[in-house]
């Protein structure tokens, strides 16, 4: 089926493999979009909160693990309806939400607006953008009509390039930044539909998830990729995913796993490796990982990054999620862009 263009055409209804396809070109836009952005000279900034949900959120979580050691300020990122105690007009508020009607994100700003924080709203119009213009608050209004999950590009590089242009960053991301879009642009021309399966590793690792349940690992940088990979699992594929992180599962986790074969038999458990900047006592807790599963669980995947540069190889593991989760509901002969329970749940909220 993966390698029947008329048949992936009639499911995936949307082009959402189109629009996954579209994310180094996204990168590229995004650079534009900020330097055409008009945003306010901060001074003394002491921490800075990314507030977001869904999609819009995962870009800050990339954001936090990215720049943890790079940054002498801390980064938190919000998934709540209020700001911590300790936020105050030193705080950097960022405020994401793709469609900008994001009622949690909207009612974050509003606190950050009495707390007195300085604020950048970003999004593809909506009342954040509204408030944000009232309020003579900066906004970087980015492309709409997008499923937000299939707009991270835009989401996660204008908040790198405006980070950047406040000069929050100061050190230099853009051979980072070129070798991404070199690399995804790579990845994309082997992995795009039209590519078969034999030549495609996105659809020869869809293929190996059907009937399982997938969970996926990551440490470090990673981690925050194993999370996205969850995310586009239950909205784009519609299936039930767990992730983790390395070394905290290896006091908790790895026990349930090696006292219930009936239940484990039915995942797949999906790590990412990387030569580079694994410790030796990384490597060895995933290969004892890797031993364990092989033993216990449906299958072993293992992820070997590619790339140089942090970025790149964190949003080489990212696409390559990206990808799949596609694949795999085209394996399912499910549209990957329609969310109608989460639309369900906000109409049901509207009425609040």
């Amino acid at each position: 089926m993966l390698d029947d263009l008329k048949a992936i055409s009639e499911i995936d209804k949307s082009d959402m493999l189109l629009r996954v396809a579209s994310f180094p070109e996204q990168i590229k836009e995004s650079k534009e979009i900020v330097e055409s952005s008009q945003l306010d000279n901060f001074f003394k900034i002491d921490n800075i909160i990314i507030s977001g949900m869904g999609g819009s959120a995962i870009s800050g979580d990339i954001v936090q693990s990215l720049l943890r050691d790079r940054l002498e300020i801390p980064i938190y990122v919000n998934r709540q309806y209020d700001l911590p105690k300790w936020t105050n007009k030193n705080t950097l508020l960022i405020s994401q939400s793709y469609s900008g009607n994001t009622e949690e994100t909207l009612s974050t700003f509003k606190h950050g607006c009495q707390k007195r924080c300085k604020i950048i709203g970003i999004s593809s119009g909506g009342k954040l953008q509204d408030s944000c213009e009232k309020r003579d608050i900066s906004h970087i209004k980015i492309p709409p009509d997008l499923p937000p999950r299939a707009a991270t590009g835009y989401m996660l590089f204008t908040s790198l390039y405006g980070l950047k242009q406040i000069k929050i960053i100061k050190l230099d991301l853009e051979s980072e930044i070129d070798e991404t879009i070199s690399i995804t642009q790579e990845f994309r021309n082997y992995n795009k539909k039209e590519i078969p399966e034999k030549d495609n590793i996105s659809k020869q690792i869809a293929k190996k998830l059907i009937s399982t349940t997938p969970q996926v690992y990551g440490f470090d940088i990673y981690s925050p990729i194993a999370k996205r990979w969850c995310t586009q699992f239950n909205e784009n594929s519609k299936i039930i995913c767990r992730y983790d992180e390395v070394s905290e599962c290896n006091h908790n986790d790895i026990v349930g796993w090696s006292m219930n074969p009936d239940v484990t038999k039915k995942f797949i458990c999906i790590l990412f490796r990387d030569d580079e900047t694994e410790t030796i006592y990384m490597s060895k807790r995933l290969d004892f990982m890797k031993k364990l599963y092989e033993s216990v669980a449906a299958d072993v995947i293992e992820i070997q990054v590619k790339g140089k540069k942090r970025l790149t190889k964190m949003m080489y593991a990212m696409y390559l999620g990206d990808f799949i989760s596609c694949y795999l509901a085209i394996l399912r002969k499910i549209d990957p862009t329609p969310v109608s329970i989460i639309n369900e749940l906000k109409d049901e909220l509207s009425k609040i």
